[in-house]
């Protein structure tokens, strides 16, 4: 396979100043022993015989790199390739001293001891025969190393994209649950306010029903404006959960009153969008829906060190002293999902309890990570509210 067209030039620069660092290191060799025992031999015959030999193996290197590609060495067939490859080796061992003999005779070098051609090519033949075979078994084995490094590499980038589509695939199906879940949970507040608006319709009373609906419709355009919101400021979960309770004050007139009690510092937090109704429909349902009495639904936040104390207490009946967890956990749907939302989006960093209160009634404690939540661009909510305006 070749090179890039662009990337030629720079790899025959490449391989020319390898091959002449080469011929320049064994040329100081036997300048040196040269010097030492006295040898009149011109030192630039040995430095233009040595230049002529690596440039004759820098012509010849693409032809062994061309063989290494052709027939690789491979564990399955390592026998027979690393024969065919000692036949190369010889092979192109004696084309180079061949061209290498004929161009020192033909330049006159070393004139004492190569008077004649078959003279020069015998006393190569003897000197630089072994050496020209590993040559070849050294460009073999670098191309190899490059190549192995070059499958690593590949092999490590695919690793990483394969990882990084796992993650987005995890992130999606995450997302997708989450979706899910919450998609679970708007139909079942919904259709528990249309229940209670066709109850109001059944007892003739007309004018609740239209307030129902009326405020229904500004917490379904509220709900709309955090559609695909996961998370919310708690402040902006509070103006929708007060749209709801506005609905369950409709339904219940005198007989529920809401006390709200927030921390500034907790306003700013990021909750799970819808994430304290079903507590609040939980506490409206089992506090105030089976008694005849008012009663009194009590709203906190606070910042605990690093997390977030949302508590939801009714003055109900409380739940049952045996096993008030398990009965928690079978109180309908909501809680079940709203568990699981928390389970996705912060693993064990967040839990909801249920359990009774020393008072009186039950109280629910969610805690959460502390952290604030960016708030959604206005003109996006802008959009969005619009189109939910779009055909009234």
């Amino acid at each position: 396979m070749l090179l890039p067209h662009q990337r030629r030039p720079q790899w025959i620069a490449g391989v020319l100043l390898a091959w002449t660092a080469v011929g320049l290191f064994f040329f100081t060799q036997d300048l040196l022993r040269n010097l030492m025992f006295g040898d009149p031999t011109p030192w630039w015959h040995l430095l233009v015989s040595w230049l002529i030999g690596s440039y004759i193996s820098a012509a010849l290197t693409p032809v062994m790199l061309w063989l290494g590609r052709r027939f690789p060495l491979e564990r399955k067939r390592w026998v027979r390739r690393v024969a065919l490859h000692f036949f190369f080796s010889v092979a192109l061992a004696i084309v180079h001293l061949v061209v290498d003999s004929a161009i020192v005779h033909r330049l006159g070098l070393f004139p004492v001891i190569m008077k004649s051609y078959s003279a020069t090519f015998v006393i190569f033949m003897i000197f630089g025969f072994h050496g020209n075979i590993t040559g070849y078994w050294i460009v073999l084995g670098i191309q190899a190393a490059f190549g192995y490094y070059h499958r690593y590499h590949e092999r490590r980038q695919m690793a990483l994209r394969l990882e990084l589509q796992a993650s987005e695939l995890q992130s999606r199906l995450v997302q997708a649950q989450l979706s899910a879940l919450k998609g679970q949970l708007q139909p079942h507040f919904l259709f528990n306010t249309l229940n209670a608006i066709m109850v109001l319709v059944r007892q003739e009373k007309g004018r609740q029903a239209e307030e129902m609906l009326a405020r229904l419709s500004d917490l379904l355009r509220s709900v709309l404006e955090d559609v695909e919101a996961q998370e919310v400021p708690l402040r902006r979960e509070l103006e929708s959960l007060q749209l709801y309770l506005s609905i369950e004050e409709v339904r219940f007139q005198d007989r529920l009153r809401v006390e709200i009690s927030v921390e500034p510092e907790a306003l700013e937090a990021a909750v799970p969008h819808l994430g304290l109704q079903p507590i609040v429909e939980n506490a409206v349902r089992h506090g105030i829906g089976n008694r005849s009495a008012a009663g009194l639904i009590e709203i906190s936040a606070a910042r605990v060190d690093q997390s977030l104390r949302i508590q939801v207490r009714d003055d109900g009946p409380g739940l049952p002293p045996e096993a008030p967890e398990r009965t928690g956990e079978a109180r309908g749907i909501g809680l079940a999902n709203t568990r699981e939302r928390l389970r996705q989006l912060y693993g064990d960093a967040a839990a909801l309890t249920l359990a009774n209160d020393p008072r009186g009634g039950a109280m629910a404690t969610l805690i959460l990570p502390y952290r604030v939540e960016a708030e959604k661009d206005a003109s996006e909510v802008m959009e969005i509210h619009d189109l939910a305006h779009a055909d009234r």
